[in-house]
């Protein structure tokens, strides 16, 4: 994952807990859960990227072992 990336999802769930706890403050059910579907978002994105990079990973293995490296 690109350091963009990952700042970007950190930044994603980090607005979603603001919107989540100002929603339970001001008892806005609707605004409570908008913040919970962004911090479930900013997580699946991470997940995402989390499995291509492995995919990555696995890849140039291969390469490098195929190339003998």
């Amino acid at each position: 994952m690109s350091f963009s990336d990952d700042a970007q999802n950190k930044a994603d769930d980090l607005k979603g807990r603001a919107k989540e706890a100002a929603g339970a403050a001001t008892q806005n059910d609707d605004l409570k859960a908008e913040g919970q579907a962004d911090q479930a978002e900013a997580g699946a994105k991470e997940k995402v990227a989390e499995v291509a990079d492995k995919a990555k990973d696995a890849v140039d293995s291969v390469k490098d072992k195929l190339t003998g490296r």
